[in-house]
């Protein structure tokens, strides 16, 4: 049996609906209880689910109901009604997430508010709260999660759903012995072709994996296509709308410097997605650390100035020791830049040249590497391309009468006048 996988609507807050376990019930008679006036009616709820439907905030609704505030919180908490509100966070909404949000389980508090677990994170950072210290998973939280394995919901989004960091529902999600479908390696050339074709439709991973089964092709589930596709280098993202809460942190940690850590990890937003949000609330170039969700130590302006000069005409190794940075982080800063290593450059008609009168002269590819301000494997693999292979033993080598022990060094200039000038009153070093 395979499973269909498939990605969840903007405004999906839970899986399923949880319900805790009730104490057992007395085995001895019930006394007959005198009607309560402050009891919930069957009309009242019903009103109370309607105006939560329609975005209501609490205050509203207890007002609607005649009922206090806190009343109305706790039924909706009995009830398991959730929402991403669209609503304003209200003073005594600020005030509950001060007094409980570092004692009580995230979702549990969640829940009493009437909002999304990934809005309470956000409104968390934003108020400067500390994070709890990974409280045990509650019920409703391995509700959600057997319901997304079951229906192969991807783990990223049953993180980002119940608040949990990635590892951590996967470490979860093997306590309760649950796993995802698995992913065939049964693909053709024919697949793959078809899929790509569809994906650029704009098509959901989903529906593609519906078409390619009714069009004969082995079951797929969306996860395992999206996968695939990854690795052929095509790619999407969730495209998970983003929250008032996640605009309002965003906003906040440019305008404070704060870190952008928490929107990875616990709102599960790649950078990519950031860097685009960022764009979209026009808060470019604003944040105190430009490196923000970035590791590491920020870029000074000396730095940037040194690499401008420096990458490309000698070792990247080098740079890094003189700036006390990684090679990596040279190498991906540089590309932020947008520099081009000297290494890496088109070859030019000149240089060609060059290479072509070096292998007919003698010259070592060493010193032409040297001179053209390269790497010697970068040489001699262009020099095979234009048909000049510096190992090939019918290369013609100049005989050692012509050798010298003073020589010049190898230019770009000296190489070129080869062509047009004796070999032998050429001062150059030659190959052995």
């Amino acid at each position: 049996m395979t499973h269909q996988s498939f990605d969840l609507d903007a405004d999906i807050v839970e899986l399923t609906p949880f319900v805790p376990e009730t104490e057992a019930v007395p085995t001895a008679p019930l006394a007959e209880l005198a009607f309560r006036a402050d009891a919930w009616l069957p009309d009242e709820t019903e009103r109370l689910r309607t105006a939560f439907a329609d975005d209501r905030t609490i205050d509203e609704i207890a007002a609607m109901l005649g009922r206090p505030r806190a009343g109305v919180a706790t039924r909706i908490h009995d009830l398991g009604l959730r929402r991403n509100s669209r609503r304003s966070w209200t003073e005594w909404d600020d005030e509950e997430m001060a007094r409980c949000y570092a004692h009580e389980p995230t979702a549990t508090l969640a829940a009493r508010l009437g909002r999304g677990v990934s809005a309470l994170y956000a409104r968390a950072r934003l108020l400067d709260l500390s994070e709890p210290g990974s409280p045990s998973y509650s019920g409703w939280e391995d509700a959600q999660l057997r319901a997304g394995y079951e229906k192969d919901v991807p783990v990223a989004q049953i993180a980002s759903l119940i608040g949990r960091p990635f590892t951590g529902i996967i470490a979860r999600a093997s306590t309760l012995g649950l796993r995802h479908a698995c992913q065939p390696d049964d693909w053709s050339d024919a697949e793959m072709t078809r899929a790509l074709e569809l994906a650029s439709t704009g098509a959901r991973y989903v529906a593609i994996a519906q078409v390619l089964t009714a069009e004969g092709f082995p079951a797929r589930n969306g996860r395992s296509l999206g996968q695939r596709l990854r690795k052929l280098g095509y790619g999407r993202g969730w495209g998970r709308p983003w929250i008032a809460e996640e605009d309002d942190l965003l906003r906040h940690a440019y305008t404070t410097g704060a870190s952008l850590t928490p929107l990875r990890e616990r709102l599960g937003r790649t950078p990519h997605s950031i860097r685009w949000r960022v764009e979209a609330l026009g808060l470019r170039g604003t944040h105190v650390h430009r490196d923000g969700f970035r590791q590491g130590p920020v870029w000074t302006a000396e730095e940037e100035a040194r690499l401008r000069a420096d990458y490309g005409k000698i070792p990247t190794r080098q740079i890094a020791d003189q700036i006390g940075r990684g090679v990596r982080a040279v190498l991906y800063h540089a590309n932020r830049m947008g520099l081009t290593h000297g290494f890496m450059r088109a070859f030019s008609a000149d240089e060609d040249r060059a290479i072509r009168n070096a292998w007919t002269y003698g010259v070592s590819m060493v010193d032409v590497a040297q001179a053209l301000g390269r790497d010697p494997a970068v040489i001699g693999k262009h020099a095979a391309r234009i048909g000049c292979r510096f190992n090939d033993p019918a290369r013609p080598v100049r005989g050692p009468k012509t050798r010298r022990v003073n020589r010049t060094p190898v230019t770009l200039q000296s190489l070129l006048a080869l062509d047009s000038t004796d070999a032998v009153d050429v001062d150059l070093p030659l190959a052995a």
